[in-house]
């Protein structure tokens, strides 16, 4: 204690503080329709006859699980799992709890996690399971061309209990496969299920590392900005934040039977979608 009587302390930051101050593996997200469009195993990807597409606007998206692979011929789920959304059983059999997974767009973080919580290694190819998407579309009635909006359910069995598209919510309660899909448009909320395998899910190491059928898995490899092969390192004792950007095609993702050969998608005409999946994925670090 000095003559004044001030007493000096030591400032020191807390655990707590510096816990929270660690590099992080942060992942976000962007939409391009002008990346290149992909099949399920990778290749590039043109339009069949007798069908058309377009390239839809994108509000949010929902992934079930992140995984880092090592190389082409490690099984899904033998890579490092760095993140899987919860689950319910409420509807029955397993399910994606939609109400608490995690939903956003292209703006800040999608999800992140402490560099030192991931094994060291090095990584080629990262595992995005996808599980909802929602996003904005044009569409011909009587002759208009009006725009709605859709809720595409792509995960491998999800529980909703209730959901808004846009502006209108719908209670369902109940557990949904992939392909389930709710549109609304001036007002008018309808749904439906997409038929079996009506989803792309981009694999382009499809033969040494096979996904189960019904899953959206999408997977590629990790590349600089000019598309060559980057592995992403985790040497254990990052001083900073590693930023990845998953890019995610859709290049005329939205797709149906042109029954009418006129290009303009007319569900009035009983034209029916085909596709609504990820055309491709392009992560860079």
């Amino acid at each position: 204690m000095l003559a004044s009587g001030i007493i000096f302390f030591s400032c020191k930051k807390n655990n707590v503080d510096d816990e929270n101050s660690k590099p992080r593996l942060i992942f976000k997200v962007k939409f391009d329709s002008t990346q290149t469009r992909l099949n399920n195993i990778g290749q590039s990807s043109t339009m069949q006859p007798g069908r058309a597409a377009q390239s839809p606007i994108f509000n949010s998206i929902s992934a079930h699980y992140f995984e880092l692979s090592p190389n082409a011929f490690t099984p899904l789920g033998q890579g490092v799992v760095l993140y899987k959304a919860p689950e319910t059983n409420i509807g029955g059999a397993t399910a994606i709890d939609f109400s608490r997974a995690i939903r956003k767009g292209e703006q800040g973080e999608y999800f992140a996690l402490k560099t030192k919580d991931i094994v060291p290694g090095t990584y080629e190819y990262i595992r995005v399971s996808l599980a909802y998407q929602n996003y904005d579309i044009n569409y011909l009635f009587q002759g208009t061309t009006n725009s709605g909006t859709i809720a595409s359910f792509i995960g491998y069995n999800t529980y909703i209990g209730s959901h808004t598209v846009k502006s209108i919510s719908q209670i369902v309660n109940a557990n949904k496969p992939q392909g389930y899909w709710a549109f609304e448009t001036n007002g008018v909320l309808s749904s439906g299920q997409a038929p079996a395998g009506a989803t792309t899910v981009p694999n382009p190491i499809f033969a040494t590392s096979p996904i189960p059928q019904g899953s959206c898995v999408v997977t590629a490899a990790f590349v600089d900005a000019n598309g060559n092969p980057k592995p992403l390192i985790i040497r254990g004792g990052e001083q900073k934040d590693i930023n990845i950007l998953l890019s995610f095609s859709t290049n005329k993702s939205f797709e149906w039977i042109d029954s009418n050969a006129d290009g303009q998608f007319e569900p009035a005409a009983g034209e029916q979608v085909i596709d609504m999946g990820i055309r491709g994925m392009k992560p860079s670090w």
